[in-house]
Formats: structure tokens, sequence, C-alpha cells
């Protein structure tokens, strides 16, 4: 005595090809999916692309996580660091009064044209620009 009492048919068989094909394609898709922000952000040169890649796969499942790992690959981040920006007077700051010029000068300081000069102060010396090391 088998474990069924009936013979299986060729529609049997078929049954059991297309739930596999169905079980092999959902396992596909849940891989491309949870590798897709990692691969944008990879893609579009992102900063945080290991980050991306790594919330793309912890929220494949519950789908908030991975919807915001998805926007952040499309998100230009730039890391600005606040202690480099110039000093800015602000309106009724009693600071500003005292720092001002004395006769018609101006507060403006001249704000470098990009990011990178503000950064290459931070180098240590004898180090090239591009930060890599041997």
């Amino acid at each position: 005595m088998g474990l069924i009492d009936f013979e299986l048919d060729k529609y049997d068989y078929l049954t059991f090809v297309i739930l596999l094909a169905v079980v092999i394609a959902f396992f596909y898709a849940m891989i491309t999916l949870g590798g897709l922000p990692g691969k944008l952000a990879e893609k579009r040169n992102h900063p945080h692309a290991e980050s991306v890649k790594l919330g793309g796969w912890i929220g494949l499942f519950t789908v908030f996580p991975w919807i915001h790992a998805l926007i952040w690959a499309y998100h230009d981040s730039m890391t600005v660091d606040v202690r480099k920006l110039p000093k800015v007077a602000v309106a009724g700051d009693g600071a500003a009064e005292k720092s001002a010029p004395e006769a018609g000068g101006s507060l403006e300081e001249e704000v470098p044209a990009t990011l990178s000069e503000v950064e290459a102060d931070d180098l240590p010396p004898g180090r090239p620009e591009g930060g890599a090391t041997t």
C-alpha cells in the first residue's frame, strides 16, 4: 500500500512542475527586489551604498524599511560638516553687532567653491587628496 490510494497521472505531475516554477519565481523575485536598492546606490556612486544595500535586505519582508532604502538610494546625500561652514550673522544677535566691521566693511566671508576644498584642510600632511592608502 502506498501513501496515496490513487495513481498519479500527467496532470498531477504538471501541477508539481508548475508549483515548483512558482516557488522558484517567488524566490527569484525576492532576491531581485532585496538587492535592488543596493544595486541602484552602487550604480549612482552613493556615498552610503553599503548601508543602502543592508537596508534593502533587512527591510525586504517588512516593506517600509525597504521603501526607505529605495528612496535613500536615489537621494544624493552629501555629508556637510557644519563646523567648517562660515559664521553668518543672525538678525537680532548681539554677538553679530560686536563683530561687525567698523567703517562700512562687509560681514561676508569667502566661501569655498566646492566642499572638497573645505575637506582638503582635514587631510593629514603628505597624504594625497583621494585619501587612498596602500
